[in-house]
């Protein structure tokens, strides 16, 4: 999507006090959420203060007796958990650990918080801590003297608060046998304060401002919108299209802005841009055309080099041929000669030929189920006359038929596995390798040759390029099978270092759906 600048401007203005808003409303957001959690800390540090001084009284007077109601328990962990007196009432006792239980259901029923007291070694099993109290009372026998957290609950966040209870004298008639004595942490007293309600308001209070601040940025925005269209955006759009109806309109037809500010600079450097222009349209079309007809010249010519010596060689040979059978047209043993000779120069002709137009030709694939080690074998047949000086070594791992075309994969084979032979004229070590990893088939051809100079690496793929002498090679053949390989979907790279060789690797996609074909290879 396109802006335009006026557009862009107020967006971009919009977007600042957006953003002054945005982090006044995030720093006021905070400062509220400091205010509450601290609030809400000190609350829980008072409410443990309470507890902590009725869990005391109720200690010092060696528990609570209350009559017995359907709601009130025995306590099974105590030694006298009840009595019953002489009208027959009966009255059981209540522990701090119970008062403190039973306090906290009020106070949850009120909504006001909840607590209750928890140990790593718990008496009763209802006491044992969740996993943020059994971490604080681990912090406890540190030395932490408090924790707190914030949660989230079923119905909104929470702040938790932890404190540890340590053993009083009283607490001994109860405690000692569990192996306690003065001043040790028994355990600690949880507090759950919901502050639900503080986020009520803090998101309220968001609200509002969210809404004044949308009010002043819409407002402002609209004001520079307006300034910004008539003091900028008009002028350039006059000027834009001048622009635009350059050169159909001449430059002294233009509406354009006759002000004294930048844009009015503006308009005036452009007519005298536009006249520059007029006057060198001509020339530049004539060189254009030049041009053109010198990159079509130098096209024909570098065409023209890349197949010369491999047609004009064997065609004087043959030309020579036909001139000398013409003179001596009852020399049988001399046409015998030859007719041969005829037909591998015409052949050679008519190779160079194919390898042009395959280059040059973008045809369909026929895939079908090959066996590629059965093509490299019979291949390299074929080129056992050209192998006398090179030890070949196949390690062909390929077992299974591949879907391919069946003429690509040969002509691939035959282009690089030459190119190697002819890299070796002294002899060497030719090694092919054929494996299947990852889903991809990759061909290796290794040689030991003269190898490749790294500034003609790079080259190496391009038409007509060759390093051969005169008449062994015409600098089609890598093009060819790099061509191949990309109509097949894969990869061809090469490694080399002059002296000792060079390793071209091809790299095809598995390709699984192919109709089913034989799978004898011919070369």
């Amino acid at each position: 999507m396109h802006l335009r600048l006026n557009s862009k401007f107020t967006l971009a203005i919009g977007a600042i006090l957006a953003l002054s808003y945005g982090l006044l409303m995030y720093y006021t957001s905070i400062l509220q959420n400091r205010l509450v959690i601290a609030q809400a800390v000190q609350q829980a540090r008072m409410l443990h203060r309470q507890i902590q001084l009725t869990r005391q009284w109720v200690a010092d007077h060696h528990g609570l007796f209350v009559i017995k109601t359907d709601h009130d328990h025995v306590n099974p962990y105590l030694d006298n958990p009840m009595i019953r007196a002489v009208d027959g009432k009966i009255f059981v006792m209540r522990n701090p650990a119970m008062v403190t239980r039973e306090l906290s259901e009020y106070a949850a029923r009120d909504g006001f918080c909840w607590f209750r007291v928890t140990s790593l070694n718990p008496v009763n099993p209802d006491n044992r801590p969740d996993e943020f109290e059994r971490s604080s009372l681990e912090l406890f026998e540190k030395g932490v003297p408090e924790i707190i957290k914030i949660s989230m609950g079923t119905n909104g966040r929470i702040l938790r608060y932890v404190a540890p209870l340590s053993v009083k004298g009283s607490c001994l008639p109860c405690h000692a046998r569990h192996g306690y004595e003065v001043g040790d942490i028994r355990g600690a007293l949880s507090i759950s304060v919901p502050i639900a309600w503080a986020d009520t308001v803090i998101a309220r209070n968001n609200r509002t401002i969210f809404l004044y601040g949308l009010l002043s940025v819409l407002a402002v925005a609209l004001v520079l919108y307006l300034l910004f269209n008539s003091l900028v955006a008009r002028p350039i759009n006059r000027l834009s299209r001048a622009m635009d109806d350059f050169p159909a309109t001449p430059a002294d037809q233009f509406d354009l802005p006759a002000s004294s500010d930048e844009i009015g600079s503006l308009s005036a450097r452009f007519l005298r841009l536009c006249r520059r222009l007029e006057t060198s349209q001509q020339a530049l079309d004539t060189a254009r055309q030049q041009a053109f007809r010198a990159e079509k010249l130098a096209a024909l010519g570098q065409l023209t080099a890349g197949i010369a010596h491999e047609i004009n060689n064997p065609l004087a040979g043959l030309l020579n041929c036909v001139k000398t059978m013409q003179e001596e047209p009852d020399n049988r043993e001399l046409h015998d000669r030859y007719l041969p000779l005829l037909d591998r120069g015409l052949h050679r002709i008519e190779h160079t030929m194919r390898q042009l137009l395959n280059y040059g030709r973008i045809e369909p694939l026929n895939l079908r189920k090959i066996d590629i080690d059965a093509i490299i074998r019979d291949c390299f047949e074929l080129l056992d006359y050209r192998l006398r000086k090179i030890r070949l070594h196949l390690d062909l791992q390929l077992q299974r038929p591949h879907c391919i075309d069946r003429e690509a994969i040969k002509q691939i084979i035959m282009n690089i596995a030459l190119n190697a032979i002819q890299a070796m004229n002294d002899g060497g070590t030719l090694t092919v390798v054929s494996r299947e990893a990852d889903s991809t088939i990759i061909l290796t051809f290794t040689d030991t040759g003269c190898g490749i100079a790294p500034d003609i690496l790079e080259r190496i793929f391009d038409p007509f390029f060759t390093t051969k002498d005169v008449g062994e090679g015409t600098g089609l053949g890598l093009a060819v099978s790099h061509s191949l390989v990309q109509q097949l979907g894969g990869t061809i790279e090469v490694e080399s270092t002059p002296g000792r060789g060079s390793t071209f690797t091809i790299s095809l996609p598995v390709t699984l759906q192919c109709p089913a074909a034989d799978h004898e290879p011919d070369c």
